[in-house]
């Protein structure tokens, strides 16, 4: 965590459980006035998909980070770890809920991504603070959201071509786009988290999208972290040396 954020956010891991919504809330609100949204600069050459699965009656999180090379999409390394969370699920505040273990998955990986991408919003948040942008002030990173659904703003329908998109816009402001990944398909919903543009957010998505509708860094979260979920990856690290059959 950049220092100057030290005596505005409580550590996560250790205080994001004790907070109530009134103090998430706040978190929120402060930590906007780190955000940037000034074009990416640097190359790619990596891309992360971040996810996570839980039940909603239970407390045991199963979290991941999948790397992919950029721009061929092909999984280079995985980091899974499973972790609790008292939390409770609130629509808005999913970073409170998930980030203390999405930071340890990102804690292990040697080598960092050049983005992360994660399945849930980005500015495109009634406070402009979806987990990509939460995560990514938290650790000066570079992130973008991909979410299944829409948190804020108002949005016309994208043309039912693949790769077509409009702007969501609240309160007068552009949030995000509604983007038509896939044919015949309800629209994705695509922002930028921290130090990436609109531009760049709808860029490296549209470079992402295959055959799904879910672009393929948070489509092989995941499933990644499906599979670890049902005993069939384990906990930790690990390199990939060949393409896996899933």
């Amino acid at each position: 965590m950049p220092a100057s954020l030290n005596q505005i956010v409580p550590t996560p891991q250790s205080n994001y459980d004790q907070l109530s919504i009134t103090e998430a809330t706040g978190i929120q609100k402060k930590l906007r006035g780190f955000l940037n949204l000034d074009p990416l600069e640097k190359q790619i050459r990596t891309i992360a998909g971040a996810d996570i699965s839980l039940s909603l009656g239970s407390d045991t999180v199963y979290a991941g980070m999948i790397i992919l090379s950029y721009p061929d999409l092909q999984p280079v390394a995985y980091s899974l770890i499973k972790s609790t969370t008292a939390f409770p699920y609130v629509p808005g505040y999913l970073a409170f809920r998930e980030i203390p273990a999405l930071l340890q998955a990102y804690e292990q990986i040697p080598d960092k991504p050049d983005v992360v991408m994660f399945d849930g919003n980005g500015f495109l948040h009634a406070r402009r603070m979806g987990i990509a942008s939460h995560f990514g002030v938290l650790t000066d990173t570079v992130t973008m959201g991909c979410a299944k659904k829409k948190l804020a703003g108002i949005y016309q329908e994208p043309g039912e071509s693949r790769g077509a998109y409009t702007p969501v816009i609240d309160k007068g402001e552009q949030i995000g786009f509604a983007l038509r990944s896939k044919e015949k398909v309800k629209p994705v919903f695509i922002s930028p988290g921290h130090n990436m543009s609109f531009e760049d957010s709808m860029n490296i998505t549209l470079k992402c999208l295959n055959k799904h509708r879910l672009p393929e860094p948070t489509r092989k979260a995941h499933e990644y972290v499906n599979l670890f979920r049902n005993g069939e990856l384990e906990e930790g690290y690990h390199e990939i040396k060949e393409l896996p059959l899933f």
